[in-house]
Parts: C-alpha cells; sequence; structure tokens
C-alpha cells in the first residue's frame, strides 16, 4: 500500500540538525504509529511520506518553514521578575503564557534579579532539519481512527469522545 493522507503509518526515524547532532530518535525503542494529515507531524515530514510503502527508507532535509517555522524576535519579551512572585525561575524552565493570541508556551532564556526573558519560539524555530526514515508499515486507517482524529490500538483508542 502507497501511503496517503489518511494512512496509518508506523516508521522508526532520527532527526539531526544539519552539523549531525541528534535531536530524537526511536533507535531502540518502538516505532512511531501516526495517522497522517492530522498535523502530528511536521509538515515537511508528511510531505516526505506521501508515496512511499512498507519498507522504503529515506532520507529528507525539512527547512523551518516546514517544520517549527522562523524565529520571531517579537517571541522574545523582557518581563519584570515579579510577574514570577513567589517562583524560583531558571533559565531554561517552561511556563504557559496567555497572550493576546491566546495560551502559548514560553521557554526562560535569562534572568536577571528584576527581570526574566522569555522565548516563545519554538526551541526548534529556524533550525532546518534532517530525518532517516524507515516505514514499518502501512495501513488504511479505521472509520472510528478517521472520525477521532488519531490511531487506535486494538480495542480502540480508551476514552470517551
Amino acid at each position: 500500500m502507497t501511503i496517503t493522507s489518511d494512512s496509518v503509518v508506523t516508521l522508526h526515524y532520527t532527526v539531526s540538525t544539519e552539523d549531525g547532532t541528534t535531536l530524537d530518535s526511536s533507535e531502540g525503542k518502538s516505532p512511531l504509529v501516526v495517522l497522517l494529515g492530522r498535523r502530528f507531524l511536521i509538515e515537511g515530514l508528511e510531505d516526505a511520506l506521501i508515496g512511499k510503502s512498507k519498507e522504503d527508507s529515506f532520507n529528507v532535509s525539512v527547512n523551518p518553514e516546514k517544520a517549527y517555522g522562523e524565529r520571531a524576535d517579537e517571541l522574545v519579551q523582557t518581563v519584570p521578575r515579579s510577574m514570577f512572585d513567589g517562583m524560583d525561575v531558571e533559565v531554561g524552565m517552561s511556563f504557559r503564557a496567555t497572550t493576546p493570541q491566546g495560551e502559548q508556551s514560553v521557554i526562560i532564556i535569562e534572568t536577571t534579579d528584576e527581570e526574566v526573558v522569555v522565548d516563545g519560539n519554538h526551541p526548534l524555530a529556524g533550525i532546518p532539519l534532517t530525518f532517516d526514515v524507515t516505514v514499518v508499515d502501512v495501513r488504511e486507517a479505521t472509520k472510528e481512527e478517521l472520525e477521532h482524529g488519531h490511531v487506535h490500538s486494538e480495542g480502540g483508542c480508551g476514552h470517551d469522545h
């Protein structure tokens, strides 16, 4: 079977930066099982999977615009430390912040006695990614999986919709 949008795809992957630094991998773990076309994977990887078949292996480079987007300088903001009153904040911590655009994740990238610098960009924004992928299996999604928008294991999805 050839992979299309709405296929259930089982795959092994390794994702790395251009310099070869591995960011994540399914090596030595269970393969990833995903319903394609539901925005579970980044756009560039989904695009590369279309037309592939079981046992295909490939390498694809994905530019930021089809991955986690370009970095947006306006998403880096300095806020008063008093906004974190009573909290012990450290570089690397992440929080959910309420913004005019809704809830957003931010990461603390710098702190001083008076201020905290937060970054609302995804940590991989602006970074081209390289994927090494092996398609382990592909099948048609069930009607229920398509209705629910995610893959079900044997016996269903285990929750009410």
